[in-house]
């Protein structure tokens, strides 16, 4: 009898704490994960292990600012070892990228929890948001070379193509659906060993990460992870795909299953982020 899949849920929690009294609890409860990814966790280490329990073990990386962004892993199993270091050093990257090597059943795999800036057009936060892309694209080679079975999951605020965002026309120069941030994205899921020519007309080298949601969909609107709070967005399915498992060609071949845990209703969500969950079959 085959062993069952490794089942990695990846969600912005926005806010661990506010998640838990409105049912994330008992959402974790009956899904069966065995990794969890979460990112604005926006609580202490202490706080993100009394919330999950003891049979949990729990990686985060905190913001430098208190009560800001802030990423974790927590799984069933122990990791190997953790890494957090993550572009220039003189970048803070402290609470937005968190990476860890688990042995599962003797094969090594590599999870990363990240949190890409969300970005403002003509602001420094856009800045910040251009060096942690930057970070990326030097990390994800680095990535492949360590571990052939690697997963990058999160928020990356961008939305990379006109599929995944449903006002795309009224966005397009807005940060999240910029040509320049999409243009990464072309390359990130672009031909490994190919010069991708991205939506903004820039160049570079494909890295042939795969987009297991967009593989998963086929060439549909959405599926979407995040609708605004305001007005009927949620109602009326007027969302983004923000929130990514992006894994390695080996790793993205043994999928089994790619769902999203959207809320029944906009009364009982708790977060304005849905979990993104995928099994595995390694």
């Amino acid at each position: 009898m085959p062993a069952r899949p490794l089942r990695v849920v990846s969600v912005n929690v926005n806010g661990i704490r506010a998640a838990y009294r409105k049912g994330m609890g008992d959402w974790l409860a009956g899904r069966d994960v065995d990794i969890l990814a979460m990112q604005e966790v926006r609580a202490s280490t202490e706080d993100i292990e009394g919330l999950l329990g003891p049979e949990w073990t729990v990686l985060h990386d905190a913001a430098t600012a208190k009560g800001r962004a802030g990423v974790a892993l927590a799984s069933r199993r122990a990791a190997t070892v953790h890494r957090v270091d993550f572009g220039a050093d003189d970048f803070d990257s402290a609470g937005r990228w968190l990476e860890a090597d688990y042995d599962v059943d003797g094969t090594p795999i590599t999870v990363v929890s990240t949190y890409v800036h969300s970005g403002e057009v003509g602001t420094p936060k856009q800045v910040e948001k251009y060096k942690f892309l930057d970070a990326m694209t030097q990390r994800l080679p680095e990535l492949r070379a360590h571990n052939e079975y690697a997963l990058v999951v999160g928020d990356l605020n961008v939305g990379h193509r006109e599929l995944d965002i449903k006002n795309w026309k009224g966005n397009r120069k807005n940060a999240g659906f910029l040509p320049d941030e999409r243009a990464y994205f072309d390359r990130f899921f672009g031909a490994e060993g190919e010069q991708i020519t991205g939506v903004d007309g820039s160049v570079g080298p494909g890295h042939g990460w795969v987009d297991v949601g967009r593989v998963h969909a086929g060439e549909v609107e959405g599926p979407y992870t995040w609708w605004s709070q305001r007005g009927k967005a949620f109602d009326t399915d007027t969302g983004w795909r923000l929130d990514y498992h992006m894994a390695s060609p080996a790793l993205a071949a043994t999928v089994t299953s790619y769902e999203i845990d959207r809320a029944s209703a906009w009364d009982t969500r708790w977060s304005d982020h849905a979990p993104v969950v995928v099994d595995y079959a390694i």
